[in-house]
């Protein structure tokens, strides 16, 4: 029987033998190359990590772990572990490295941001739209997170894009492991940037943990989170004039509190962020007058009741030109053609009372009176992926998943969060750790 070296050690095995000796040469050294990782990530937070073992292939994610690595991550990260809560942050960051689970989502063949730029390239009339480079929708899951998952979901869309398209993004997210992990690990990580002192008001909110938990959470978690690994993200905050002092993200508010420290909200409908809601008469219909509908006034081919152009139809209509601007920034790469231009701008995390999405990009309707009406294109957790690839791919149905116009805008208070290029160290990375935000007035 013929004998080989093994190509790391240089001993002799037959052949049958060689490539199982081989592979534990490879399982030790990933092993020791992530615990080397994860130890100067835990003690350098402000130095950029290197790579992890990619599993990133042609730019596209995997849909799955792995069997093993799912029955690993379950039986090590699933909170009955008791020692958890007394480990450092360097230990936690180890243990999270090790065993965070990949999450699961629907594969779209043809790219879903490619298959909306052929249906926007196909449609009649004058128009241009931005859109943001490609993004996987991920859904929320009837018996995982229906009900109040959707702040994850939009925090693993945003993570898809900026893995797939910005480098320098997917070496520091998650450590380098570039996947998008699943909602549990994601409160992990959440719960280490707490204790690593960003959004400390915010953590108090949630009394320190997250992890294992069904409440809601809005821009300001996934600005600390996207934050704690160096990435710019920003807040915006979009309301009435006369509650501005109560956005707790805006530098100088005095939110309430209640007898335990918590930040108040006088009525929560639904995963609202942690600013207060006030549900005004302007949150129901637009009009009570019966007024008539008509096309020029149907500006995102929405399901919704609209009506025409309102004192609060136009007031949103801040909100809508600070995303055209967001998109239309000259400074970032553009490409594209037949009025659909594609940008390096990363798709915007959208709160507001009772769901959030994520605006994926814009559209500017160019009329023949010289008026403009605008759509967001927006990706919503709470559709199901694989309806949303069909009704594109048949180029039939898809406006009503993803275009919404001004008179759809009706509620009081609108929050966004974007990312801005590049990683922050030192001092500003240090700024980055309280929150705050600019305000826009309807």
């Amino acid at each position: 029987m013929h004998s080989w070296p093994c190509p790391f050690c240089n001993l002799m095995f037959p052949a049958s033998q060689l490539e199982r000796h081989a592979n534990e040469h490879l399982e030790e050294e990933e092993i020791r190359r992530d615990m080397e990782l994860a130890q100067h990530i835990a003690i350098s937070p402000t130095s950029p990590p290197k790579t992890l073992k990619n599993p990133v292939e042609n730019g596209m994610l995997f849909e799955r772990s792995s069997e093993k690595t799912c029955e690993r991550a379950t039986s090590r990260s699933d909170g009955s572990n008791n020692c958890y809560g007394e480990m450092s942050i360097d230990e936690k960051v180890l243990r999270l490295v090790s065993f965070q689970i990949r999450s699961t989502f629907y594969r779209v063949e043809d790219d879903l941001m490619t298959l909306l730029r052929n249906c926007l390239e196909s449609e009649q009339g004058n128009s241009t739209s931005i859109l943001s480079g490609s993004v996987i929708h991920f859904q929320s899951i009837e018996s995982e997170d229906v009900g109040w998952g959707c702040g994850w979901r939009n925090i693993q869309i945003l993570s898809s894009h900026l893995l797939m398209q910005r480098p320098e993004a997917r070496q520091v997210m998650f450590c380098g492991a570039g996947f998008v992990p699943d909602i549990p690990s994601l409160q992990r990580w959440l719960e280490i940037a707490w204790e690593r002192d960003f959004d400390t008001v915010g953590s108090e909110h949630f009394n320190h943990k997250i992890y294992g938990s069904r409440n809601w959470i809005g821009t300001t978690e996934c600005a600390a989170l996207f934050r704690s690994f160096g990435l710019r993200a920003r807040v915006v905050d979009f309301g009435p004039k006369e509650i501005k002092s109560q956005f707790i993200s805006v530098s100088g508010s005095n939110p309430q509190k209640d007898s335990q420290g918590k930040r108040k909200a006088d009525e929560a409908y639904g995963p609202i962020d942690k600013f207060l809601l006030r549900r005004e008469s302007r949150d129901r219909d637009i009009s009570q007058s019966g007024s008539s509908r008509h096309d020029l006034c149907n500006l995102a081919d929405s399901t919704e009741s609209d009506k025409c152009f309102t004192k609060d139809a136009i007031g949103r209509q801040v909100l809508v030109d600070w995303v055209w601007n967001y998109f239309s920034d000259n400074k970032f790469t553009k490409s594209g053609s037949q009025g659909v231009i594609v940008t390096d701008k990363a798709p915007l995390y959208f709160q507001h009372d009772g769901h959030s999405r994520t605006i994926v990009g814009i559209q500017v309707k160019h009329q023949l009176n010289g008026m403009h009406q605008y759509n967001l294109l927006i990706l919503d957790p709470a559709d199901k992926t694989a309806a949303l690839e069909r009704s594109l791919k048949g180029n039939v149905g898809w406006q009503k998943f993803i275009k919404r116009g001004v008179q759809t805008l009706k509620k009081p208070q609108y929050q966004l969060c974007h990312i801005d290029p590049g990683i922050a160290h030192s001092e500003e990375l240090e700024q980055l750790k309280t929150l705050d935000s600019n305000f826009f007035e309807f």
